[in-house]
């Protein structure tokens, strides 16, 4: 099953149940292009997890870390389905990052790695706009990855079952494939990043982890389309504004 957010023609914010184009609720079918597409949740908080990619580190001629290497990105980072990002003024560096997110279904702590996946409510396309500019010159990347708009999710959130073991994860600039890979090259698997974050971390319903990106990270001009497309999820669009 696929589950959308959207705003219907009367202003409403819903939950309902996507399929062929249309999203129904209470009733009623909309054609998603008549409703305004949201953020697939409302995270109190996005984790993201580094390096999680034997050939980025390998291209950004970094070492795999030997845990996972966790940043955040505030709530103010997400964007929708089909928004514009505009990025910070005055750099030369913003590139892309495709990314599986994980949507976490419910308050946890302490969730062992057998028993993480219980705690997953779906998962969802993501892609994790970076400055590098900022990101290379400060330890806790606020300003490189933090930033107004950073974390483009959606378009839906797809039910665990919808989504194979060997998900591909693909990203397009303006209809040219740069990224493609599958989840089974992580080095750290799912299971294993809930339970590395909750020993830290209390997550809430709707918060979102960022699973790392594959090789092939690159530039993002003005006036760019992304395509973010997870096997078993579909494909998230957005614009780029460059200042």
């Amino acid at each position: 099953m696929h589950w959308m957010r959207f705003r219907d023609p009367a202003g409403a914010v819903r939950r309902g149940e996507y399929e062929d184009g249309t999203v129904s609720f209470g009733g009623r079918t909309y054609d998603v292009d008549d409703v305004d597409v949201l953020p697939p949740c409302e995270p109190s908080k996005v984790v993201c997890v580094g390096r999680n990619y034997a050939a980025h580190a390998a291209e950004r001629d970094e070492e795999v870390p030997d845990r996972p290497l966790l940043f955040l990105k505030p709530p103010s980072a997400v964007a929708g389905h089909g928004d514009t990002v505009t990025a910070p003024a005055g750099k030369d560096r913003i590139e892309h990052e495709a990314e599986l997110g994980v949507v976490v279904g419910e308050q946890c702590r302490h969730v062992e790695a057998a028993d993480a996946l219980d705690v997953v409510a779906g998962y969802t396309c993501a892609d994790d706009v970076s400055n590098r500019d900022d990101q290379s010159r400060e330890q806790n990347w606020v300003r490189g990855k933090a930033f107004d708009g950073a974390a483009p999710l959606g378009p839906v959130l797809a039910t665990p079952e919808e989504v194979p073991g060997d998900a591909r994860v693909e990203l397009r600039v303006n209809g040219e494939t740069r990224q493609s890979s599958t989840v089974e090259r992580f080095i750290f698997d799912v299971p294993t990043l809930i339970a590395e974050i909750t020993a830290y971390l209390t997550l809430e319903p709707g918060d979102v982890i960022l699973t790392g990106t594959p090789e092939g990270v690159g530039p993002l001009a003005d006036g760019d389309r992304v395509e973010v497309e997870v096997e078993g999820v579909g494909t998230l669009e957005h614009g780029v504004e460059r200042p």
